[in-house]
């Protein structure tokens, strides 16, 4: 029977969704016996008293979030080891680690198709995952001459209001408005709301903020609740079962990365805003999202207004950089895309809920659109989801 040695943090919805993963794949490959040791182990008997404990029970593998400074005690065990770098990448051993630039990437983009001018990125300090995802975000803005603002802090305390809130609080205050935000991770976003809430600072109005990981207790304490990018957690802990079984049978050590990719943006209301100065434009692009799935004509759209249709069409394209139809087609495939993956629903089903009357028309319009087809995409982002 295989014992995997879990040294990890338990309390962040990241570490349970990748210990779900790990448990489904020793579930259809086990039997496999799973170890933890309680994070104040290691504060009371330091690290030499981990490594004592792994000798005295001999565990197969280890899972661990170990800083670079100690693995050097690790080298004599000679079992697989995944270690979860903070500061950075291991070397020696395996790395469980993330497209953390690719995140950073597909936040920036979100919000540039927002048509924000000003960015900000606040980030965890020295913490090699944050500082690779402020890289992405940054590089896509500079590609559009954006604003770009950044700030870091250690992870504030929450129950006591510090020198770190302070200055947090100097910085949100004085970025110009409004500002697409781009928090490291949740629990960074949560502060943001919570230090905005505290100085009248209306989300999404002033500040569009989004989070890293789509941990739904922390986004929905926020009010609002905040948007965050999805990541493959799960499929990335049932591939750190599969390498490091593969391992345990070949009786070899050879390091491997598993990389955690982002997946999509899980919108809330805290990016519930477009950056478009002409009122006008803005009040059809609302009235769109509200009212994607009925029937909307641009002559309708019209009515809404004191412009005419040419007038509508020529202003909507230079705000928005794309025709009134096309924006309808892409709110209307954005949450046939959502239906496809959180539903079993048939294709007809979802077509007619999302707006399209002919839905005989919809796999070539999603496919242009997502670059799949619809089947294509759902079989995808449900396994991507389920592992």
């Amino acid at each position: 029977m295989i014992k995997i040695l879990l040294l990890i943090d338990y309390s962040s919805e990241f570490s349970r969704k990748l210990l779900r993963g790990l448990v489904q794949y020793s579930q259809e490959n086990g039997p496999w016996i799973f170890y933890r040791l309680p994070s104040y182990y290691k504060m009371l008997h330091g690290k030499q008293g981990v490594i004592e404990w792994v000798k005295e029970r001999k565990p197969d593998a280890i899972i661990a979030q170990w800083d670079h400074e100690g693995s050097n005690l690790l080298r004599d065990l000679n079992i697989p080891i995944i270690l979860q770098n903070y500061k950075k990448r291991s070397d020696y051993f395996s790395n469980l680690t993330g497209d953390y630039v690719g995140t950073g990437r597909m936040a920036a983009r979100y919000f540039i198709e927002k048509k924000f001018k000003n960015f900000a990125f606040y980030g965890n300090k020295g913490v090699l995952w944050s500082r690779e995802r402020a890289e992405g975000y940054m590089e896509e803005i500079q590609k559009v001459g954006g604003n770009y603002f950044y700030f870091e802090s250690d992870r504030l305390n929450e129950n006591e209001w510090g020198n770190n809130h302070i200055k947090l609080d100097g910085w949100l205050t004085s970025l110009p408005k409004p500002i697409a935000l781009f928090a490291c991770d949740d629990r960074f976003a949560l502060e943001v709301s919570e230090i905005c809430k505290i100085n009248n600072i209306n989300i999404p109005d002033e500040i569009s903020l989004m989070g890293v990981d789509n941990d739904e207790l922390i986004c929905n304490l926020s009010d609002p609740p905040i948007s965050s990018i999805v990541l493959e957690v799960e499929k990335g802990g049932y591939e750190a079962g599969r390498l490091i079984h593969k391992q345990i049978r070949e009786n070899k050590s050879i390091p491997f990365n598993i990389v955690i990719d982002p997946i999509k943006v899980e919108e809330r209301k805290s990016t519930d805003k477009y950056n478009i100065e002409n009122k006008y434009i803005l009040t059809v692009v609302q009235h769109i999202e509200e009212n994607f799935h009925t029937d909307l004509s641009i002559d309708a759209l019209t009515q809404l207004v004191p412009l005419s249709r040419r007038n509508l069409e020529l202003k909507f394209k230079k705000e928005l950089g794309t025709t009134i139809y096309q924006f309808l087609l892409k709110c209307r495939v954005d949450h046939f895309a959502k239906l496809l993956v959180n539903t079993d629903r048939s294709l007809f089903d979802i077509a007619l809920e999302c707006g399209f009357n002919d839905s005989k028309n919809i796999s070539r319009v999603f496919k242009r659109i997502k670059g799949i087809t619809p089947t294509e995409y759902r079989k995808r982002n449900k396994n991507k989801s389920r592992k």
